[in-house]
């Protein structure tokens, strides 16, 4: 089982998009996925067509009441379910803070969980609180959803931080598999720049005694499709609200690689499987690199 924190303090930058249609890929894929919403908006919660009323059992209740996952997990799909979030969870944060050992409780649940997945998504809020340290206590892996800006760059200096620090002293196996490159458009100069300067500043990283070390940006980008900020508000993944739709396409072509596999996914009666070109960046005068301590 890969067990997968989606994490950005960043707020817009495709976590939830990134999480809910990456699942649903890899659950057309034949693999057996569970989606966590770790966020209080519960925006995975509604992406997959279930509401964030308070009155279901959530993720508030498995942290706060010690209530077990398989008491609280919903099916969504076929080979999909999820671990809901509402407004509850908010209140967690207060609730937790004189607890010993507040940071681990997600992870000793699904520690006696007899639930049998292959990947675990956690779509983690834009904080890095105790939700967001529940999620890299549990995780082995984390993905890094990122907006091809000089700025989104810069805020990855906490975000590696923090996860060298969780790294120390809470999960010794974590580690950043690799960042994906969200609203992305090819034609723009800036867009080329950043992705460079990212892939150049994680190829120095290599053999570092950091979690990141084997981090790579990932060859799929999200380009900008309307269909994937359309599906949310029908409580469906791309793949059920737009199949033909090039946000289909980037996130069955991000499963294949996330899977080490070259068959394409099936979407429904489409097989999806796009070669996303690679675009060298243009010379320039100055490189603007991620402010990592």
């Amino acid at each position: 089982m890969r067990t997968i924190a989606v994490i950005n303090q960043k707020g817009g930058v495709g976590k939830t998009t990134t999480t809910v249609n990456l699942a649903a890929a890899l659950a057309l894929a034949g693999k057996r996925v569970c989606v966590i919403d770790m966020d209080p908006q519960a925006h995975a919660s509604t992406h997959l067509g279930v509401e964030p009323d308070g009155t279901i059992p959530s993720l508030y209740d498995v942290l706060v009441s010690n209530k077990p996952l398989a008491e609280v997990r919903q099916s969504v799909g076929d080979n999909l379910s999820l671990i809901p979030s509402d407004i509850n969870l908010a209140a967690a944060e207060v609730e937790l803070a004189g607890i010993v050992g507040r940071e681990v409780i997600l992870r000793e649940a699904m520690a006696v969980d007899s639930h049998k997945a292959d990947y675990v998504l956690m779509d983690c809020g834009p904080s890095l609180g105790v939700l967001t340290l529940n999620a890299l206590a549990a995780a082995d892996e984390v993905f890094i959803p990122l907006q091809p800006h000089f700025l989104a760059l810069h805020g990855l200096s906490k975000l590696l931080e923090t996860t060298a620090l969780v790294a120390r002293r809470i999960n010794p196996k974590l580690t950043v598999s690799g960042v994906v490159v969200c609203l992305y458009d090819a034609a723009t100069k800036l867009a080329q720049e950043v992705v460079s300067d990212l892939g150049a500043f994680l190829a120095r990283s290599r053999g570092a005694n950091v979690p990141w070390a084997n981090a790579k940006v990932f060859d799929t980008k999200i380009r900008r499709n309307i269909k994937l900020a359309e599906c949310p508000s029908f409580g469906k993944s791309v793949f059920s609200y737009a199949p033909k739709s090039s946000g289909a396409a980037d996130y069955a072509t991000l499963a294949n690689e996330v899977m080490d596999v070259t068959a394409p996914v099936v979407v429904g009666p489409l097989k999806v499987s796009v070669e996303v070109p690679v675009v060298e960046a243009p010379a320039r005068q100055t490189t603007v690199e991620p402010a990592v301590a």
